[in-house]
């Protein structure tokens, strides 16, 4: 595998690792109610697992309120059974064709273990981004001592890895502080 793909590998695993970051910072609570907080929870629909994003129409009429309207009727008590299996700790209120969420205001003290979750989720995205980085340094190595590189050509390979690693771990800082930032104030 030349350097350009190795790079252009590590850039895309990178890339991956943020996004799952970004996905994993939706479902933390924060006090104002987001649909993120319910998309991924899988309700039993006709015996498939099935995020509720799938199953149902979410909306957040109000700043403390998710509403949840199934296109199926009948899959409103799969899904208040599967909310309430849920770590979101948010009893579920059906309204005939509806399911409504009730956000209550977080404490202080929530927030700042929240706050500290959101933190330890970004060190694990910045230790798989080192892991990456690591894993593209190696290849260029063997590339090298295989002689299909030239000395050069890995020190600038491994010089463009470390800018990439760089990047994508302001990225993760700036990502985790956005969402602190967001949970400390509402």
């Amino acid at each position: 595998m030349p350097g350009r793909e190795i790079i252009a590998d590590c850039k895309s695993k990178m890339k991956k690792a943020t996004e799952v970051l970004h996905d994993d910072l939706k479902t933390v609570r924060t006090g104002r109610a987001s649909t993120g907080l319910v998309e991924n929870i899988k309700a039993d629909y006709y015996g498939t697992p099935t995020p509720l994003k799938q199953m149902a129409a979410l909306a957040t009429p109000q700043v403390d309120m998710i509403v949840i309207k199934p296109f199926d009727p009948g899959s409103v008590k799969k899904i208040e059974k599967a909310i309430k299996a849920s770590d979101l700790s948010i009893a579920p209120i059906v309204d005939g064709k509806l399911i409504r969420l009730n956000i209550p205001p977080l404490s202080d003290e929530r927030r700042k273990q929240l706050v500290a979750q959101a933190k330890q989720t970004g060190e694990q995205t910045k230790v798989s981004i080192r892991n990456i980085r690591r894993e593209a340094n190696k290849l260029l190595e063997k590339e090298q001592k295989d002689k299909l590189i030239t000395e050069d050509d890995l020190d600038k390979g491994r010089k463009q890895i470390d800018d990439i690693t760089r990047d994508y771990s302001d990225e993760v800082d700036a990502t985790v502080k956005n969402k602190s930032d967001e949970i400390m104030l509402d």
